[in-house]
């Protein structure tokens, strides 16, 4: 059984990790696995990419050029929205060209192909869904308008009043794109994803299954709390409530102003605040506790250090699919507190080794920051977050469920 699997990039961001480590994964079953990607940051001979000087600094320009159409659009929002019409794209030659007995789909956006390039794959396509983009008219997430139940339009991400505007027409070109499509599996790695994509109009009578990303547990495990922050300089004697950062000052969708605002409603003594994935920035922020700063961190092995220097995990999106943040930091035996929104329901048993907050209730997300914080059965909330993780969530366990998907998809 040879798998292909294909995302725009290998390691960098979420959507290329959760890829990555499912390649992995399956690599260590022993499965006949690659990886196709646009622009490639590892030395893995096992992830192909582009190899010449003038194909590789075009994939770089590849990103900017498909949003070109996104700026006629003046007060559209920071909401990544991707139209897809690049052409000029080697990559469905290459997929077909390897002749794999399945493509997986990951993260196809940046300008890795044209919407109408997917038909053209000729291989069954399996196609996991790391947000929204597959089936909206273009943006990564829909900021609750739900415009994907019918056929987009007046796109709210786009701040468009017209009907017939760009995600009008991009939902079109899809329709009539995976109207050609035989052979679709579609994965939503959360049950809010799948039942997204359950009611969007591009997706009636597909399949849709719903399996989560996979993780290494053996990586990302509990590590020795005073010797991380004597690393990272963070003191031994102190309450680390920790928020990733990477990519989410920036996003509105990613919560920091509202976690900055439950931080100034906390009532916790003996706390300073953790930002990891971003540098000190030049005006201090107005927080009443200390804040520290871990620079970005992507590889396998630092990430879990930086985990290991909380008692507490903040993921504060607004809307989100399956946070690796949220598992990662789970098996490393740190509780989360977050939103109950998206997937993360999922991953977070309220008050069990986390708490989910009301939707969008900074003064709820201070309570439950307090509630782990202050709890005194905490060993016991460490725990449940590490056995949550090796239940559902294990590389081993998973990547098991993913070949039985393929065999099952070839017999048929």
């Amino acid at each position: 059984m040879k798998i292909l699997i294909v995302n725009t990039f290998d390691i960098q961001g979420g959507a290329a990790k959760a890829a990555y480590r499912l390649h992995q994964s399956l690599l260590a079953e022993n499965i006949d696995s690659q990886m196709l990607v646009q622009s490639k940051i590892s030395d893995d001979f096992t992830v192909l990419a582009a190899t010449g000087k003038i194909a590789k600094s075009f994939n770089k320009l590849r990103p900017a050029l498909d949003s070109l159409p996104v700026r006629a659009y003046k007060e559209h929002s920071k909401t990544l929205f991707s139209p897809a019409w690049l052409g000029f794209s080697s990559i469905v030659d290459k997929i077909n060209a390897l002749s794999p007995d399945i493509v997986h789909l990951h993260w196809i956006a940046g300008g890795m192909m044209r919407i109408e390039d997917i038909a053209k794959i000729k291989a069954p396509i399996v196609w996991s869904l790391h947000d929204m983009w597959a089936f909206t008219g273009g943006c990564h997430y829909d900021e609750h308008c739900e415009g994907y139940k019918n056929n987009c339009g007046n796109c709210r991400v786009l701040s468009s009043n017209k009907e017939s505007d760009l995600s009008r027409k991009i939902h079109e070109r899809k329709f009539k794109t995976y109207a050609e499509i035989k052979d679709l599996t579609v994965i939503g790695s959360s049950q809010w994803m799948s039942k997204c994509a359950g009611e969007s109009s591009l997706y009636k009578g597909r399949e849709i299954v719903t399996l989560p990303n996979c993780l290494d547990t053996d990586l990302f495990k509990q590590i020795d709390r005073n010797i991380v922050r004597d690393i990272f300089h963070i003191p031994r004697d102190k309450k680390v409530i920790l928020f990733g950062a990477m990519n989410s000052l920036g996003d509105p969708r990613k919560g920091a102003k509202e976690l900055f605002e439950a931080i100034n409603l906390l009532d916790v003594e003996n706390t300073v605040f953790v930002i990891a994935g971003s540098s000190r920035p030049e005006q201090p922020l107005k927080l009443k506790y200390p804040v520290y700063f871990i620079s970005p961190l992507n590889d396998e092995v630092s990430l879990p250090l930086m985990y290991n220097v909380a008692d507490v995990m903040i993921v504060p999106s607004l809307q989100e699919n399956l946070a690796n943040s949220i598992v990662e930091s789970l098996s490393c035996e740190v509780p989360v507190v977050a939103f109950d929104i998206g997937g993360n329901k999922d991953m977070i048993d309220h008050k069990k080794n986390g708490y989910l907050a009301g939707i969008n209730n900074v003064r709820d997300l201070a309570l439950g920051i307090a509630w782990v914080l202050e709890n005194k059965e905490y060993a016991k909330l460490a725990l449940n977050a590490r056995e949550k993780v090796l239940n559902v969530f294990d590389s081993k366990r998973l990547s098991q469920q993913y070949i039985n998907l393929y065999k099952r998809i070839l017999d048929e």
